[in-house]
């Protein structure tokens, strides 16, 4: 029987997870209708299958930590701890990025939508670790 406190902290790494989606939808569309204001001079940003195939693993990584935090083990937690944290770093730093090419409001949405979520997630992780 899994317990309540892993179910929690799965619940708790799949927030982010879901603002990581709700912050890539924005971004493309937020593209698309700067693209479609400039009358197509923008440059048109393509994707081959390579790159196609990065994003949906870099975003579907966001699952992993939930997974680990359900296995509820003394190893896991630790990577669990370890991967969300990596994720955390990287959308944030690369959400910020591109929210200051592309517009400050995706700033704000990167930091309310996955920064957040994620830092909450990192503190409930790191409490159960040391609670265990």
């Amino acid at each position: 029987m899994i317990e309540t406190k892993s179910i929690r902290l799965a619940l708790a790494w799949l927030v982010p997870a879901v603002g990581s989606t709700i912050f890539i939808t924005f971004q493309c569309f937020s593209y698309m209708n700067e693209y479609i204001r400039s009358g197509g001079k923008m440059p048109a940003i393509t994707f081959d299958s390579t790159m196609l195939w990065g994003a949906v693993i870099f975003y579907g990584a966001w699952v992993i930590p939930a997974l680990l935090a359900l296995a509820g083990r003394r190893a896991t937690d630790w990577a669990m701890l370890a991967f969300g944290g990596l994720l955390f770093t990287l959308c944030t730093l690369g959400g910020v990025f591109d929210g200051l090419r592309d517009g400050g409001h995706l700033v704000a949405l990167e930091l309310l939508a996955v920064t957040l979520p994620s830092a909450v997630a990192t503190i409930m992780s790191w409490r159960h670790i040391r609670s265990t």
